[in-house]
């Protein structure tokens, strides 16, 4: 394959010329003053160096012209690395240093977030599935080598315990919209939860738990919901025993955020007043939007499955909807506006 000169960086360029200088010096020692290769490089280095050490052994006048050519020689050669080297460093540094700022830049204009503390094989899976969604995700870990090897990812990361208040200040607890914990340790998991709870008493907290006792301990530091990933791995599998076609089924009705045609759920928090207390075959949504409404979740929490046309909408209400995207948001967009008004003639 062709290599393409104009491609190779200045100071790759530079430390090759470095090689051949080095490579032409200990074949001419060898060849007119009949050195050993290791003595023959040995004075190549000691030459383009200009350390000021005496030559091995006396040279010859062929051997001392030879000596001022490579003197010559490598005043440019060795000057066009060192330049381009340093050059080299001090952008990496520089661009390091302007990263770093830009990034706590980032995080300190960053709001109505999701922090993740722990990325771990739990972690991760949110983390992912988090950012199909386009949402925007804060890790938190103290594992260095993962901080620094997913420092170019789509969400930020900040390297620390998250145990710690200063930790989770520096992530934003106080601008957050959601904190999952995903630690490996139930007992690492409640501290967050309960130091969480502390810094935003409003914010929406998801632990994980390994055991029942755990679960019980974080509902009563103020967890909003707990996952045990065994339980529903458990689950999970028995009911591909009872009902495979059905576990089939829900494969393709997912909420992940990859699939085109998603589960997902609208809040009716600020209905407009054409809105308020109309029932579903008023507002024709399907029919607007294309998105069918599968669920309805009252004000007071109660969930209605398939809820029926009749079904009135409330503020603070939400419905649950299967459809794309592109459904969802239309549909969004009318909760929010209300129904066009006809103009009358």
């Amino acid at each position: 394959m062709r290599i393409q000169l104009s491609r190779i960086p200045e100071w790759v360029k530079a430390g090759i010329y470095v090689i051949i200088l080095i490579a032409i010096g200990t074949s001419g020692y060898m060849f007119i003053e009949s050195y050993s290769w290791l003595d023959a490089l040995y004075m190549t280095i000691i030459t383009i160096s200009t350390v000021g050490f005496r030559e091995v052994y006396p040279l010859s006048d062929p051997g001392k012209i030879f000596t001022m050519f490579i003197i010559l020689s490598s005043l440019g050669v060795v000057a066009y690395f060192i330049s381009h080297l340093t050059q080299r460093l001090f952008k990496a540094q520089l661009s390091f240093f302007f990263s770093g700022n830009l990034k706590n830049l980032k995080l300190k204009k960053m709001e109505n977030h999701i922090i993740v503390c722990g990325y771990g094989r739990n972690g991760k899976q949110v983390v992912e599935e988090l950012t199909a969604f386009d949402e925007k995700v804060i890790v938190v870990d103290k594992d260095h080598e993962l901080v620094v090897n997913n420092a170019t990812q789509a969400f930020q990361v900040i390297e620390g315990d998250a145990t710690e208040d200063e930790v989770l200040l520096k992530a934003g607890i106080a601008r957050a919209r959601a904190l999952i914990a995903t630690l490996p340790l139930d007992a690492d998991n409640l501290f967050v939860v309960l130091t969480a709870r502390a810094l935003n008493p409003d914010l929406n907290i998801i632990s994980r738990a390994s055991s029942e006792s755990a679960e019980r301990k974080l509902h009563m530091a103020g967890v909003n919901s707990v996952v045990m990933p065994e339980r529903v791995g458990g689950a999970h599998m028995a009911t591909l025993v009872a009902h495979p076609d059905v576990m089939e089924f829900m494969e393709h009705l997912n909420i992940h955020g990859h699939s085109p045609v998603q589960l997902m759920e609208i809040a009716c928090a600020d209905l407009p007043e054409d809105l308020m207390h109309k029932p579903l075959k008023e507002l024709e949504l399907r029919k607007k939007t294309g998105a069918n409404i599968i669920g309805y979740k009252t004000a007071g929490g109660e969930y209605i499955l398939n809820p029926s046309p009749e079904t009135k909408l409330y503020p603070h209400s939400k419905i649950f909807v299967l459809g794309t995207r592109e459904q969802a948001e239309e549909m969004r967009r009318i909760l929010r506006g209300g129904i066009p008004k006809i103009k009358s003639r």
